[in-house]
């Protein structure tokens, strides 16, 4: 019975010193992941503000909020984590559990609204933007989707939705056909060319790239990046709060003190 005893007290020793590693690594880590976390959420936030008349979803920048608010609480937690290895205290050990579960939520929150996002952004972009296209208005509008797309196409250095001969095939736009010469918008041309004539005759002074691709090529960077670090951190968090509970079970969780009747009388 003597060496069962002894087995188990080293076996939980030896536990509990994993334990504690697992709270410092988490802890020291959770630094440099709430940096990865604020740049992403910046990035989501941002491309939604370059880009808003794009994406007809005016809650596409919510989990970039949702980011940048676990990116904050990261750096509290992992403080936390760090000194709950060294000095256990029951109080401390309970609030790290609720910044974890806080963690958790806002994390799993932004991986299902990016999972639901991609899917509706992917069948709105190329709609709206051959819209704007089709009814660009010229190089002097106070129109706000032709101004709209202008700022996209010298922002992305592309030109059309596909390419350049959307422009031409924009029927509508009576405006880019000057003198029977099929024109694009000044927005197309390279910044390098400042008397850029905006024909077809010179490809060369044009962005041909498509604007369409460009942004997708943007949201494939920044929506499955912070998708990831919401996936990675949110495991790692779940080992957090295993090693925490591990720890507690080994510390009571209140110096209880039991009532002697003596003291009420």
């Amino acid at each position: 019975m003597a060496a069962v005893a002894s087995l188990r007290f080293h076996e939980d020793s030896w536990l509990r010193l994993v334990a504690r590693f697992l709270l410092v690594f988490l802890g020291i880590i959770s630094w440099s992941a709430a940096a990865a976390m604020a740049f992403a959420g910046i990035c989501v936030i941002q491309l939604y503000k370059n880009f808003s008349y794009v994406f007809q979803e005016y809650f596409l920048s919510l989990p970039g909020w949702l980011a940048i608010a676990a990116a904050l609480i990261l750096l509290p937690t992992g403080v936390l984590a760090i000194y709950i290895s060294v000095k256990r205290s029951c109080y401390w050990q309970g609030i790290l559990m609720y910044l974890l579960l806080i963690l958790l939520c806002l994390e799993m929150s932004s991986v299902v609204l990016l999972q639901f996002y991609s899917i509706q952004i992917a069948s709105e972009m190329k709609s709206t933007m051959s819209y704007l296209v089709y009814h660009h208005n010229g190089k002097h509008s106070q129109d706000p989707g032709s101004k709209a797309m202008d700022m996209i196409q010298r922002k992305l250095q592309c030109c059309g939705v596909q390419n350049y001969v959307d422009w031409i095939n924009a029927t509508d736009t009576s405006w880019h056909l000057p003198a029977g010469e099929a024109r694009v918008p000044e927005s197309c041309c390279k910044e390098k060319y400042p008397h850029c004539r905006c024909d077809l005759g010179h490809l060369e002074q044009l962005f041909q790239e498509g604007c369409l691709k460009k942004l997708e090529d943007q949201l494939d960077f920044v929506m499955p990046y912070l998708f990831w670090c919401c996936t990675v951190l949110s495991i790692l968090e779940l080992l957090a709060g295993v090693s925490n509970g591990i720890l507690m079970k080994y510390q009571p969780f209140c110096d209880l003190r039991s009532l002697e009747s003596s003291t009420f009388f």
